[in-house]
């Protein structure tokens, strides 16, 4: 049925309908939790061996001799240098490879930029009404981040290509912008791949500040689960050849590819960045964890032993997303009250309601005993202005799980449209 143009008694009708399919779900004492991206135990599982890789007997040196018991060795052991630049597409020697936290490191950078100033600039804190571009809807850590530091967190519309570049290009002549948060393929949340299109304009960006960056969290460089991951050109060669080598820093890590919290990290960019990167690392640590580094390196092989890991990952993951699309198909139909997106790779897919309803769709579902992320969590301060848009997170619950709690939303998102339809039609 469309809602929209259906009469009054219809929707009425239809509501009722629905109230008493969701009484039965929570007279069933339904309690799901879909609010973050974490891998399943079923997952976990998958890299339990890489425990056995070292040993009391191991030879614990990497392949430069340098011993990983020990001090030393601030940007990472080469051979996960390598593993690391492969997987996001570029080299090791743009490469620095850290601790489990990817998020750390972007945290780090954003602190550098605060105190230090970047490759010699003016320190942010000193930069009154400072900006960042935030497309949206994006991830709520990101935004997070940039709001602890005080800048202003100015949204960027996010189209089925990646972020709004006319909009970009336009933002980034003011020089009190001091940066992007990106995230290249299969986005959170809405599992949008850029296109090499919009890559390109990244690189060829024209920013009035010299110390604007782009922070490419490539997070699911390698996360596909429905067939081939996506490509997109490497942004630190497509940087170099625009003559912006210094713009972008690309971050990624294993915290969905082996253990989220004991798996590596880096950070890739241009020879100038990482030389001012490494001089207030040395402030904070003498070296990270090396032999994690080891037993990640030793566990993979290589970049085609990790890929192959992850269609383990995918076998287990694709089931998961296909209950979320294959509900929302059945329930919504031709309904015309709300659209998603079908990712084919990620964690998260995005979806919509009608304006003014996402907040009460997931009060709703909470009191029913379904979690989902906060509505408006994908927006800078938390505030979608058109309060429409939902994260969904299936990867930790079992099909079953899923197929329930998502016949839950939909069934609390037509109850809260049709009482929004019915009391405009009341005031019309």
């Amino acid at each position: 049925m469309n809602y929209k143009s259906a009469d009054i008694s219809e929707l009425i009708s239809e509501k009722e309908k629905c109230e008493k399919r969701l009484d039965q779900y929570i007279k069933s004492g339904i309690s799901l939790d879909l609010s973050r991206g974490k891998p399943s135990a079923e997952q976990l599982k998958l890299s339990l061996k890489m425990l056995d890789v070292l040993d009391h007997r191991s030879i614990l040196d990497s392949e430069n001799g340098m011993d990983c018991r020990n001090y030393g060795g601030l940007d990472g052991i080469p051979e996960a240098k390598r593993l690391l630049a492969h997987i996001m597409g570029t080299h090791s020697a743009n490469t620095i490879v850290g601790g489990n936290s990817s998020l750390t490191l972007m945290f780090q950078v954003i602190s550098h930029g605060m105190t230090d100033g970047i490759c010699g600039g003016t320190p942010w804190q000193e930069v009154k009404g400072r900006k960042f571009l935030c497309p949206v809807p994006g991830y709520d850590r990101h935004f997070a981040i940039t709001e602890h530091f005080g800048f202003e967190l100015v949204p960027v519309k996010m189209n089925v290509d990646g972020p709004d570049m006319d909009e970009v290009e336009k933002l980034i002549k003011d020089d009190k912008v001091k940066g992007i948060w990106c995230v290249p393929k299969y986005q959170n949340p809405t599992g949008i791949v850029f296109s090499d299109k919009v890559v390109r304009r990244f690189a060829n960006l024209k920013p009035a500040a010299d110390d604007f960056r782009i922070f490419w969290d490539n997070a699911y460089c390698v996360h596909s689960f429905d067939g081939k991951c996506a490509e997109i050109p490497d942004i630190i060669e497509e940087c170099q050849k625009a003559g912006n080598a210094d713009l972008v820093y690309e971050f990624c890590s294993t915290s969905k590819i082996t253990f989220p919290g004991a798996g590596i990290s880096a950070v890739a960019s241009s020879p100038a960045n990482l030389i001012d990167l490494k001089s207030f690392l040395k402030f904070a640590t003498i070296g990270p964890d090396k032999l994690n580094q080891l037993q990640h390196a030793r566990f993979f092989k290589s970049s085609t032993g990790l890929r192959s890991h992850m269609k383990k990952h995918a076998a287990i993951l694709k089931p998961k997303f296909d209950a979320v699309f294959e509900t929302l198909d059945k329930e919504f139909g031709d309904s015309g009250i709300a659209d998603w997106t079908k990712p084919t790779g990620g964690y998260f897919l995005s979806f919509n309601t009608m304006p003014g309803c996402a907040s009460k769709v997931v009060k709703m579902c909470a009191d029913c005993g379904v979690k989902f992320t906060p509505a408006g969590s994908t927006y800078p301060h938390g505030f979608d202005p058109e309060d429409r848009n939902i994260r969904l997170a299936p990867s930790f619950a079992t099909v079953e799980e899923i197929t329930k709690a998502i016949t839950i939303l939909s069934l609390c998102t037509k109850i809260v449209t049709i009482d929004k339809m019915t009391k405009e039609s009341d005031l019309a």
